[in-house]
């Protein structure tokens, strides 16, 4: 009876090492950050630290799950962001441009899935390729790298509103960021893609065996990731009304590391929706925290990282003895 106690309160513990974790940061900086706790503050937060890297981390947690890696995630929010921003600059309604925005983030997808599910390049290389070869063709797109800029008189109002606009008084990024966190949970839990998609991950050889076209799963997946990530370019180009190559690069590491935070939320250390929004909340929240504690920003670097280690540390020390228990 003991053991079993102690069995279940390890494994609680384990899963929830990550709320704790936000919990005692959040309390952290309402104690120490000035203006922490401000209204202004903490829609800052969802807004700017929070809304944008959670759709690429979303996106990144289809390609773990799937038991590979997306590190092009960065290029298909810049080839959308560019294709969004050209179509504009071209006089073309802002649907047809959002759609073309897409479908060029869409076709980082299909390059990586031609990679890795036709040819058999492993996930980490081909999207390493990718990345190199996207941050090339930027270059030569641009000239050299210049950033594309929309002329102030020339922005319809409609293109604004995906940056800056409300509904009932919600921020729409906010709102997307929400619709893509419940599709993508709805996706993952409750459709057979997505239960396939994870037992690829989990075992491969499994699925192959089951006569299932693993590496048409592969190639969905990659497209997926690819398109969910093209939904940040379409955003952040309406935020700022310019087009700079290679900005997407900014999202990568901090959407790997809320993917893998996100981990721990799970009791068997798998990839999922609740947990990457979780890990890119506790990232963003840090980031507002420290630099409202006038931190250098490299120091910022340096906790975030340190913060990573210890939740990731933490989590999987609590399975270890929840295994043992």
């Amino acid at each position: 009876m003991a053991t079993t106690a102690l069995s279940s309160f390890t494994r609680g513990v384990a899963r929830y090492a990550l709320v704790a974790a936000l919990a005692a940061v959040f309390a952290l900086f309402a104690a120490l950050a000035p203006g922490f706790l401000s209204g202004a503050n903490l829609l800052s937060v969802l807004v700017n630290n929070f809304a944008l890297l959670a759709i690429v981390a979303i996106a990144m947690t289809f390609a773990v799950s799937a038991g590979g890696i997306d590190l092009s995630v960065g290029t298909a929010v810049d080839f959308a962001s560019f294709a969004f921003v050209s179509l504009v600059l071209a006089g073309q309604p802002i649907a047809l441009a959002a759609l073309g925005g897409l479908a060029g983030g869409a076709l980082v997808g299909v390059f990586n899935a031609v990679l890795i599910a036709g040819i058999g390049i492993s996930p980490f290389l081909a999207t390493l390729g990718t990345l190199f070869v996207g941050r090339s063709a930027q270059q030569l797109l641009t000239n050299g790298g210049n950033p594309v800029y929309l002329p102030p008189a020339g922005v319809p109002e409609a293109f604004r509103f995906l940056g800056h606009g409300t509904v009932a008084g919600i921020p729409v990024p906010l709102l997307v960021t929400a619709l893509v966190v419940a599709g993508a949970w709805l996706v993952l839990s409750h459709t057979r893609f997505g239960r396939v998609t994870l037992a690829a991950g989990i075992q491969a050889s499994v699925v192959r065996y089951s006569g299932l076209r693993l590496s048409r799963i592969t190639a969905l997946t990659y497209v997926l990731v690819s398109t969910i990530a093209a939904v940040v370019g379409l955003i952040l180009t309406s935020t700022v009304t310019v087009y700079i190559p290679s900005s997407g690069n900014a999202f990568l590491l901090n959407a790997i590391g809320a993917t893998f935070i996100g981990t721990t939320f799970d009791p068997h250390g798998r990839p999922n929706v609740p947990g990457t929004v979780l890990g890119v909340l506790l990232l963003g929240v840090v980031a507002n925290g420290l630099l409202l504690s006038g931190l250098n920003f490299y120091w910022q670097q340096v906790g975030t990282g340190l913060l990573i280690f210890s939740v990731l540390a933490i989590g999987f020390a609590n399975r270890k003895a929840a295994a043992r228990a």
